[in-house]
């Protein structure tokens, strides 16, 4: 499976498991919401029934002597009677006046900002640690393909070593030496093909793929000198941007309008209910039937249960404001040491570079001059030592230098977004 970082990011986004979680919590809370809302809009249902009923009016009191009084005869009505009804109604119920609810719907809105913002956050996260783990298994490429080409050069040493061992202007000392060298260079590149099955198992994990599944990295390792950012700009784009610090400011306009919701609740609520409808003989006749009424609450003996409410309304508040001002001063740290690390990791890259280019310079000569029988081949294999540290310092400050601009695009707010700015892609 070809993959590049765009494609490994875009499948993170999609199969990841914590950022599917917060999507469904995102779900979830919308649903709430349109429930709140629900509460402040008038309630209309329909009902009709039919019936049949069979009554004892003599078990309910009714004795047929006392028709006499009016005239009848006392055969006139039975005393077991059946009836056949059916009705139709409309219900209805509102409230008119009710301002906790009021507040209870707003802050009900600002949870579901609350919720946009963690998932926004998540695939920040997801982001940052699979663009992490893409190129740390390009690091691991990138020492597989060094460690096989110092083999390669190390097999040409040992050949050379063997033949002037051969024509007899060698030792075997020298033959000794560079078949160390070989094999040393051969177990390097099983440890580094070893580590590089192992990050891609990882990166599959990230992606939310199977462990087995087989991939191939398109992309190189990124290089791109990062223009400076202010340290003022990086603040504002981060106060801005930062979902974790969206989320926790729309959390405090969750607890002010709840904390408003606990005060207004002394206040009365008015509320109306009612219904209209037809009912009659499912034969016969039907009249019309309705009732409306007014309801009108008045919190009493309730103080100790609203202040206690306010307690914790309060408590909520404060917190978050503590909570807001404390992320506030770390991200300023989290940026400067994200600015550091960039920059000093961008020197270290200049430096490593120029540490290959002059051990592969030293290789050379050290390889010339064995070859021209001037020199034994410890020179050779000592450079070669050198070469290999160089270039795996190499691969390593390029693998720490594109992480840091990562991290720094996750400190500011802006990884899922410009995540190939930063890198310079």
């Amino acid at each position: 499976m070809p993959l590049s970082l765009d494609e490994a990011i875009e499948l993170g986004m999609r199969h990841n498991l914590q950022l599917e979680l917060a999507r469904q919590n995102q779900r979830a809370v919308h649903g709430e919401v349109l429930t709140v809302a629900n509460n402040l809009l008038p309630s209309l249902t329909a009902k009709a029934t039919t019936g049949t009923q069979e009554i004892n009016l003599a078990a309910m009191g009714f004795k047929p002597t006392s028709l006499e009084g009016f005239g009848l005869p006392p055969g006139a009505f039975h005393e077991i009677v059946k009836v056949n009804t059916t009705s139709a109604q409309l219900n209805m119920e509102q409230q008119l006046f009710n301002v906790p609810a009021y507040y209870m719907y707003r802050a009900a809105q600002k949870a579901d900002t609350v919720a946009t913002m963690t998932e926004l956050n998540a695939e920040g996260t997801v982001t940052l640690g699979v663009g992490q783990q893409y190129l740390l298994a390009l690091a691991d490429a990138s020492e597989i393909q060094n460690a096989q080409a110092r083999v390669k050069a190390d097999e040409v040493a040992l050949q050379q070593a063997t033949d002037a061992h051969n024509a007899g202007v060698g030792t075997n000392l020298d033959v000794l030496r560079a078949k160390v060298q070989f094999e040393t260079e051969q177990q390097a590149v099983v440890r580094a093909e070893n580590t590089f099955a192992k990050d891609k198992i990882e990166l599959n994990r990230r992606m939310g793929l199977p462990a087995d599944q087989e991939l191939t990295l398109t992309d190189k390792s990124p290089y791109s000198e990062f223009a400076e950012l202010p340290l003022a700009d990086a603040m504002k784009l981060a106060f801005a941007r930062r979902k974790d610090l969206l989320s926790l400011e729309a959390q405090l306009d969750v607890a002010e309008r709840a904390r408003k919701a606990v005060k207004f609740e002394r206040l009365p609520s008015l509320s109306f209910n009612g219904h209209y409808g037809v009912l009659g003989e499912t034969t016969g006749l039907y009249h019309g039937v309705f009732a409306a009424e007014g309801k009108l609450s008045v919190p009493i003996f309730e103080e100790g249960q609203l202040r206690g409410e306010r307690e914790v309304a309060d408590a909520q508040v404060s917190g978050l404001r503590k909570q807001i001002a404390s992320l506030r001063v770390t991200i300023e740290s989290q940026i400067r040491t994200a600015m550091l690390d960039v920059n000093s990791s961008a020197q270290l890259v200049k430096v490593a570079q120029s540490n290959v280019d002059l051990a592969s310079e030293e290789l050379d000569q050290a390889s010339q001059r064995f070859a021209a029988g001037v020199d034994d081949n410890l020179a050779v294999v000592q450079a070669q030592a050198v070469l290999a540290s160089a270039q795996s310092q190499l691969v390593g400050t390029l693998y720490q230098y594109n992480v840091s601009k990562l991290v720094l695009a996750r400190n500011t707010g802006v990884v899922e977004t410009q995540y190939r700015t930063y890198l310079g892609k």
